[in-house]
């Protein structure tokens, strides 16, 4: 009889092998009843959709040395908040994170069940699942793409996602045990992020070996199967970026809806099939030959950048001069750091 996947087992592998987080608490100090801040778990989770753990560690320190707390997040201005995100992408998340924090302030602290947080903005059902259990210890069932590939190679579901997305929460559900549960789930990732790997998967030194259906027909490495996505289409845009005499930069803040919503970048039109955007001013428009490009979740973007000297009297408006001082450059959206990067170069070879 094929002996079967059990937590304790990859409790025991996770108690050696837990990797170390700075939002975590470790398995030994868990034990020793040090219990994990629900502030620094939401934060993580946040911060990790759709993004590395490597890309997440620096943000996350940084973060909880300017904001410590979720009060402190919440009495913080939208502009600096949504400055030091700057380079993590999707957006939306940062104005999410905002209102949730103020929520929380006002109601005095994080709900502790998966119902509650999942009432919070930005919270769906895996962040709430996740909080939940690392923070609370509550048996809840956290699914992500480590624990998905996990379930499917444990028991061989041949199905592709995202069509067998429910039967994997239904196995991953049937190991989930009523004590650290909290712990489990970081396990469960932690194998997936370093034994079951995508490519090449480790299967010597993964606690559930034996029990692995995939592994003993030989089709780990295949699994999870995914339907293919379809090829992401290009649009097109302008940047226009202006330097005032003074050493200001005209900027525009973007709507608090849509893509890069509430970010500060360089005026031009909506992108598009077609290049089409009127300058935002009389001037002297150079276009640079090479294009800054990036590619956003959906589409990828080629934005043509054109640049501009200014008098320094010069005022536009519905836009904003940000003076030399107060410019970050890192404090820009990827994209627009990308354009910004080609126009200082030109601007420094045009004095």
């Amino acid at each position: 009889m094929r002996e079967k996947a059990s937590a304790s087992d990859l409790l025991a592998w996770y108690d050696a092998n837990a990797r170390v987080l700075p939002w975590r608490v470790s398995p030994s100090d868990g034990a020793a009843g040090l219990r994990p801040d629900p502030y620094a778990v939401w934060l993580s989770e946040v911060m990790l959709q759709q993004t590395t753990v490597a890309a997440v560690k620096a943000y996350f320190t940084r973060f909880m040395l300017l904001w410590p707390t979720v009060e402190a997040l919440a009495a913080a201005r939208d502009e600096d908040v949504m400055a030091e995100w700057a380079g993590l992408g999707y957006y939306a998340r940062a104005r999410n994170l905002l209102k949730c924090a103020r929520e929380v302030a006002a109601m005095g602290g994080f709900p502790e069940t998966r119902e509650g947080l999942q009432k919070l903005p930005g919270i769906g059902p895996y962040t709430s699942a996740a909080i939940s259990a690392i923070a609370y210890d509550a048996p809840e069932t956290v699914l992500d793409g480590n624990v998905e590939r996990v379930m499917s190679r444990l028991f061989a579901v041949l199905e592709p996602l995202p069509d067998s997305k429910e039967v994997l929460r239904g196995h991953a559900a049937s190991l989930t045990p009523l004590s650290r549960a909290g712990d489990y789930a970081q396990a469960v990732m932690d194998l997936g992020a370093t034994v079951c790997t995508p490519r090449s998967p480790t299967c010597g030194l993964c606690p559930w070996r034996a029990p692995c259906l995939a592994r003993a027909q030989g089709v780990a490495e295949t699994l999870p199967r995914k339907v293919p996505k379809k090829p992401k289409p290009t649009r097109l845009g302008i940047a226009y970026i202006a330097r005032r005499a003074d050493g200001s930069w005209l900027m525009e803040r973007r709507p608090d809806k849509g893509l890069l919503g509430g970010m500060l970048g360089w005026p031009g039109a909506a992108w598009g099939e077609e290049r089409i955007a009127a300058p935002p001013l009389e001037a002297n428009w150079q276009a640079l030959t090479e294009e800054a490009r990036h590619t956003f979740t959906h589409f990828h973007l080629r934005l043509d950048v054109h640049i501009a000297h200014l008098p320094e009297n010069t005022q536009v408006d519905g836009l904003e001069f940000i003076p030399k001082h107060a410019f970050k450059q890192s404090a820009l959206p990827t994209v627009m750091r990308k354009a910004f990067d080609l126009a200082q170069s030109a601007f420094d070879n045009s004095l």
